[in-house]
């Protein structure tokens, strides 16, 4: 590997030298922006050969053998300092980090062909996975309080345990909840804390109430992906789109890799999960509702992924909407960006139970009592085991961290998100 490595770097070293003497990528003229593609390819081309030929030697590198368990934002970053060339440094990313979308360089990329070639190995993919599932140190520092108060304000989530429930409120009532790179931190969180805390018996996700000229005084679940971030280039591949489906949806999915609690009977703390869906789940909100145990919604909420015609990739939806809705209803609402209505027939292939906004909260606390029996738990384990296996899933997120940034860097994406402006109202919200 020593060579390798050197070829790596060396190949890395000219194209950024080119890159640099060229104007900034949304003023190149046709040529430039041919010579830089052409420069940047074949680079991509040496790092793709490197990793396919040495990817579990230099996971095992970075992760002293697998003895330490390093969260994907800590992985690209140890990777840039070991391994030059082969991702890009916090700097560089850092430099970009105030750019449109449409005037970065799409270093990004480099990160979703490393974190793919890693998730795709059946030798370190599994790890990575596991290093996921681990608790957060911003939950683990805030659990000691949250145990003794019973409540936690991170910001755009609120947490409040009452009754052995884990209340969990989206609050980002300045853009319908819709998802940024803070919001995925504060609701990991939050899965966190909620899984951490023995007097949690069962956790449910609701949206806040809103202060929106349109919707003020409602309840809203989720806009989905913020535009506005995405235009101005603050959602990132790591921090926001991976971390999110790695992070606490796998969480609330599969349960918390805690060591602190280890034992034989279980490598996990789980525990049962509602989502009551208040005027509408769109993109991101719709993707969350395919983890949850139970799902309930207003009668006037519909749900909706138009990721397509947005042209980036719904997450995990992929792989999840045809195992619980079937094929024909997943292109519908993935290709065609088809809305389901809670009162049509259809939404019951993803929402149990619809009741006249007035009633929802009544039916909610039912639910949540439901889900309080003793085999409950067990069974849930065993029902996942069978909808889901984590090796199938591994395999998807691996293409799915190449597709997805290839897709961010895009030039419909970057044209679609170069028309948004503040003055649009959000998506599927009109």
């Amino acid at each position: 590997m020593p060579v390798a490595r050197t070829v790596l770097a060396e190949t890395a070293r000219r194209t950024d030298e080119l890159l640099a003497a060229l104007p900034d990528p949304e003023r190149r003229s046709e040529e430039q922006r041919a010579a830089a593609l052409k420069a940047v390819e074949a680079a991509r081309t040496v790092r793709a050969a490197f990793l396919d030929a040495h990817t579990d030697a230099v996971y095992d590198e970075l992760t002293d053998g697998r003895s330490g368990h390093l969260r994907i934002e800590e992985l690209v970053r140890v990777a840039a300092a070991v391994f030059p060339g082969l991702v890009p440094t916090d700097e560089r990313l850092a430099a970009e980090r105030d750019r449109p979308q449409a005037a970065k360089e799409g270093h990004e990329i480099d990160q979703g062909l490393f974190l793919g070639r890693i998730l795709g190995s059946p030798r370190s993919g599994p790890h990575l996975l596991d290093a996921m599932l681990r608790p957060t140190p911003r939950a683990l520092a805030l659990l000691p309080d949250f145990r003794a108060n019973g409540w936690a304000d991170l910001g755009s989530v609120r947490l409040e345990r009452t009754d052995g429930v884990a209340r969990l409120t989206m609050c980002r009532d300045d853009c319908l909840n819709a998802e940024d790179d803070r919001q995925i931190d504060d609701m990991e969180t939050a899965v966190d804390l909620a899984l951490l805390d023995p007097g949690v018996e069962v956790g449910l996700l609701r949206g806040g109430v809103m202060t929106h000229p349109r919707y003020r005084g409602r309840r809203v679940f989720s806009a989905g992906i913020n535009l506005k971030s995405l235009h101005g280039g603050g959602i990132s591949l790591v921090d926001f789109l991976l971390r999110r489906e790695l992070g606490y949806i796998h969480k609330i999915w599969r349960g918390l890799l805690d060591d602190s609690s280890a034992h034989w009977s279980s490598r996990t703390v789980e525990k049962p999960w509602v989502a009551a869906v208040d005027t509408f789940a769109i993109g991101g909100g719709t993707q969350l509702l395919l983890v949850f145990d139970r799902v309930l919604a207003a009668s006037d909420a519909f749900l909706s992924l138009p990721a397509a015609k947005e042209g980036i990739i719904p997450g995990a939806s992929n792989f999840r909407l045809a195992r619980r809705a079937g094929s024909r209803l997943a292109r519908q609402v993935i290709l065609d960006g088809r809305r389901i209505w809670a009162s049509e027939p259809d939404a019951r292939l993803l929402v149990d139970e619809v009741h006249e906004p007035e009633d929802l909260d009544a039916a909610i606390e039912r639910s949540l009592g439901r889900l309080r029996g003793p085999a409950v738990l067990a069974n849930r384990r065993m029902l996942n085991l069978v909808e889901e296996n984590v090796d199938e899933f591994r395999r998807y997120m691996a293409e799915f961290a190449v597709q997805q940034a290839l897709r961010l860097y895009s030039s419909d994406v970057l044209d679609k998100v170069g028309r948004f402006t503040l003055a649009a109202p959000p998506r599927g919200a009109q």
